[in-house]
């Protein structure tokens, strides 16, 4: 992976050159670990002149490096107390470097000014989101541990169905996923695992509480898996016990029917709003308008949480290889919701169209 990460150096170097800064600071952790092939906790990676260094401080710390750096780059520790942001920025300085390009959404006021004290003829320039950029379309490693991921959580989800769920509370059955989710070689979970039962499915973004299953419920679980640092997304909705009544049945099938309008519409030079219109359509025409999530769907990769966001306002259009989710949902207070969340990658329609990651059934099934 060493070429790998050192292209996407490359590339990002080109980017901050073009803006008027030979050199860069990189500190957001995912986006370390994405040039770097690792993020040593509070490490800071410098695009340097002569050389890059990803530079930690010290002494060393007990905590586990997420990843491993890329063998063909320097690792320097700090000596002493210190942050290592602003001696990357004193060590590009010294290489007679005159603009740094530093990542202002992530650089906090104080260490901005202590970069300022200690080189304060340094001028520091905005990249921007350059390196949020550079991640959005993947590369088939990447996609592969998204893929692995994603079968994780398919097998850990599956895993739980095939239990007794009546009289479990959504708190143990959300542990019990994310144990699951480890045993079966995940670095851990990719989000806090929601579980929402009954009338707690009706509210979006539910934290699980001690409220037990009970036969008629709706059951709408969400979870996802880290492999590898990349992270992928699942949730399905269920009904509990019983066959359901027609007013689960209508609205699951809505659900299902705006997340499938969205899925379709996954192909290169696809605008990131027409997703979310797509969608939004289907259930705008059931009167649900103003009951509905701000996005339809967002990317996934290093974060759980990436760019491109797939909403009305939404500027640019897909390109081929970028994994995103579509997760449309109705929640009605007091009664409960449908959510149907899958992780796909897109894919032009001569390889076969979107890639589904997420393949646990989307049926509804009474459990």
């Amino acid at each position: 992976m060493s070429e790998v990460h050192a292209a996407r150096r490359t590339r990002l170097r080109e980017r901050c050159q073009a803006g008027g800064s030979a050199s860069a600071l990189v500190t957001r952790p995912a986006n370390v670990r994405y040039l770097a092939g690792a993020a040593p906790h509070h490490a800071v990676l410098l695009l340097g002149l002569s050389e890059d260094l990803l530079l930690c401080p010290g002494p060393p710390d007990a905590r586990v490096a997420e990843g491993r750096p890329d063998e063909a780059l320097r690792v320097q520790r700090l000596p002493g107390p210190g942050d290592p942001a602003v001696a990357a920025a004193d060590l590009a300085a010294g290489q007679g470097v005159e603009s740094l390009a530093v990542e202002e959404h992530h650089l906090t006021v104080a260490r901005h000014r202590a970069i300022r004290s200690v080189v304060p003829r340094l001028r520091l320039v905005d990249m921007g989101g350059a390196v949020e950029q550079l991640r959005v379309v993947k590369d088939e490693e990447e996609i592969s541990c998204l893929r692995i991921g994603a079968e994780i959580a398919d097998q850990a989800l599956g895993e739980l169905l095939e239990s007794i769920l009546v009289g479990r509370t959504e708190r143990h059955l959300a542990l019990e996923l994310e144990r699951r989710l480890v045993d079966h070689g995940a670095d851990g979970p990719a989000f806090a695992t929601s579980v929402a039962t009954g009338p707690n499915s009706g509210r979006r973004c539910h934290r699980p509480t001690d409220r037990r299953v009970e036969e008629g419920d709706f059951l709408s679980v969400c979870l996802g898996a880290t492999y590898r640092g990349y992270r992928c997304e699942i949730g399905r909705t269920f009904v509990i016990g019983t066959s359901p009544t027609d007013w689960q049945i209508e609205l699951y099938d809505l659900v299902f029917a705006a997340q499938r309008a969205a899925r379709e519409t996954l192909t290169p030079g696809v605008a990131y709003r027409d997703v979310d219109r797509a969608a939004r359509q289907v259930l705008d025409s059931a009167g649900y308008a103003e009951s509905l999530a701000a996005l339809t769907g967002h990317g996934v990769g290093l974060e759980i949480d990436e760019d491109p966001q797939l909403a009305p306002a939404a500027m640019g259009k897909l390109d081929a290889c970028v994994p995103v989710t579509v997760e449309p949902g109705v929640h009605l207070p007091g009664r409960g919701g449908v959510r149907i969340d899958d992780t796909l990658v897109v894919r032009p329609e001569a390889d076969g169209g979107p890639e589904l990651l997420t393949i646990t059934t989307k049926e509804l099934l009474a459990l």
